[in-house]
C-alpha cells in the first residue's frame, strides 16, 4: 500500500512539473487569449462565417448568456445595409423580362423602385418587381413600384439626403402618392395591400382605396 502511495505521489509530482515546464497555470489554460480554452460564451452562438453561400445552407442558433444583464451580443447584431440591399433589389429587378432599367430607394420602412419597361401586362410586371424586393427586405417594410420612368430620377433625388430632414419624409411621401398611380400588382395576401400594408397600418400617404 505504501509503495503504490508513493508511486501516485511520484506520478503528481511530474504532471506539476510537466504544467511548469510549458509554462501554462491552470488560470493561463482558461484565459480568453489561448485558442484552446473553453469559454462559455463561446457555446451560445453557432456562425460558420467561413460557409460557402452558393453551396451551403444558412444556419445560426443563438442560446442566452448564462451571464446576467450580458448584452453585447445584442449590441454586435448587424443592421440592415440600405445600399447594399437597394443594389440587390435593383439588380434581380433588371433580370426580369421586360425591366430594362431599374432604381431603388430603401428608407427605414419603405422601399421605393421605378423601372422601365416594354411589357405588355404592366400589372404583372409590376408584381414580380414588387415580389422580388419583398423577398429581400424584412417583412415590416412597405414596397411601392412604378414604371413611369420619371420617377427614376425623383427617387435618384434622394440619394444623397439627409434622413433625418421632416422635409425629406414629407417629399418621399408625396412621391409615394405619384407612384401609386401606376400599377402594384396583386396583393400580398388577405391581411395585405398590394404593397404589404395591413388594414391597421396603413402609412399617411396611403388611402382606404388601395385595400379594395
Amino acid at each position: 500500500m505504501k509503495k503504490y502511495l508513493i508511486y501516485c505521489g511520484m506520478l503528481t509530482m511530474i504532471a506539476l512539473s510537466g504544467c511548469q515546464a510549458g509554462g501554462e497555470t491552470d488560470n493561463e489554460a482558461l484565459s480568453p487569449n489561448n485558442p484552446n480554452a473553453i469559454n462559455v460564451a463561446d457555446h451560445n452562438d453557432l456562425y460558420n462565417k467561413e460557409k460557402d453561400n452558393d453551396t451551403d445552407y444558412g444556419y445560426v442558433r443563438y442560446q442566452k448568456s448564462p451571464v446576467a444583464n450580458d448584452t453585447e451580443k445584442a449590441q454586435n447584431i448587424a443592421t440592415l445595409d440600405r445600399e447594399e440591399a437597394a443594389d440587390s433589389i435593383s439588380k434581380l429587378s433588371s433580370a426580369i423580362p421586360n425591366v430594362n432599367d431599374v432604381a431603388t430607394l430603401v428608407t427605414d420602412e419603405d422601399v421605393l423602385i421605378a423601372y422601365k419597361t416594354d411589357t405588355k401586362d404592366r400589372n404583372a410586371t409590376a408584381d414580380q418587381v414588387k415580389r422580388t424586393a419583398m423577398s429581400i427586405m424584412p417583412r415590416y417594410y412597405h414596397v411601392y413600384v412604378s414604371d413611369n420612368p420619371q420617377h427614376i430620377q425623383d427617387i435618384e433625388r434622394f440619394s444623397e439626403a439627409n434622413t433625418k430632414a421632416e422635409s425629406v419624409e414629407e417629399s418621399i411621401h408625396l412621391t409615394i402618392k405619384e407612384m401609386l398611380k401606376s400599377p402594384q400588382g396583386r396583393k400580398m395576401n388577405d391581411g395585405e395591400n398590394a404593397n404589404g400594408e395591413g388594414k391597421n397600418e396603413l402609412n399617411e400617404h396611403v388611402t382606404d382605396e388601395k385595400m379594395k
